[in-house]
């Protein structure tokens, strides 16, 4: 139960952090600003941390690169779609790919009521963008965030693996940092620094959301190391709902009751994993 809880936490802190970034003036800074806030804090913690355990390093550079490509994807998706939309189907497609990839190649044992329960989650939260009929003239924003979502699934494998291998926060922080000053450089070589001249406000709101997704992504790490890989992976992306009601709340994008249905069906897959 213990477990639940704080991937669910970590599901409001991400959902709270995505609708910063993408209610922010400019989204690539935005995120650039988030990324460099991360970028000192995983910096603060490998100094007090040191170096990962040898043979360890392809973990940290994979799930950088495979971060690195998630954010790409997020931000090319954001820019061509709805928050409410894309962000279900960027986090949705993930649970169902992770599943796959713990019993075929790592060969975790699920039970079935929590196999039951991702297929309910993962299908829940697909069914929430659907919903909204989603036209032609779409079909690259839903393509951009379906590769998110594959992103997802796979540093979500890496960073399952690599949890077992090395203490969290040393994990946490390499990772952290080496995502976080690479974002900004790569913003910056795209756009110019003009890109990071932002109002106060905004720069602080970036930094911020960096903060929240770091300690929410901390909680995910944390989580992995007690629960199997397509549980946890289930229970984080009901972020979806959240960040359903948050884009229906302050982006005035429409929630309904057939999503409130979709929502449900979700919330019918936790109880299935918590049973377990």
């Amino acid at each position: 139960m213990v477990v639940i809880l704080v991937v669910l936490g970590a599901a409001v802190l991400h959902a709270t952090w995505n609708a910063m970034a993408h209610g922010a003036v400019d989204r690539s800074a935005g995120v650039a600003w988030m990324a460099l806030a991360t970028g000192v804090i995983g910096l603060g913690i490998v100094l007090v941390q040191g170096l990962p355990p040898a043979g360890t390093w392809w973990y940290i550079v994979g799930s950088t690169v495979l971060h690195l490509a998630y954010f790409g994807g997020l931000l090319t998706s954001y820019q061509l779609g709805q928050f409410s939309q894309m962000y279900p189907l960027a986090r949705g497609t993930s649970p169902w790919v992770v599943a796959v990839v713990s019993v075929v190649v790592l060969q975790q044992t699920l039970a079935p009521a929590v196999l039951a329960g991702v297929l309910l989650v993962s299908a829940g939260l697909i069914a929430l963008v659907f919903i909204g009929r989603p036209g032609r003239r779409q079909v690259p924003a839903l393509a951009a965030a379906t590769g998110t979502g594959v992103m997802i699934a796979a540093y979500t494998v890496v960073d399952g693996l690599a949890v077992h291998k090395m203490p969290v926060l040393t994990y946490l922080g390499w990772v952290f940092m080496l995502q976080g000053f690479v974002m900004p450089v790569a913003v910056v070589a795209w756009r110019g620094t003009a890109v990071l001249r932002l109002p106060r406000a905004a720069v602080l709101s970036g930094l911020g959301g960096g903060a929240v997704s770091m300690v929410a992504y901390g909680l995910v790490l944390w989580a992995q190391t007690r629960g199997t890989l397509a549980e946890v992976a289930a229970l984080r992306e009901t972020s979806i709902i959240f960040g359903a009601l948050i884009g229906a709340v302050f982006f005035g994008e429409r929630f309904g009751p057939r999503r409130a249905i979709a929502a449900a069906v979700v919330v019918a897959g936790i109880v299935l994993i918590s049973l377990n």
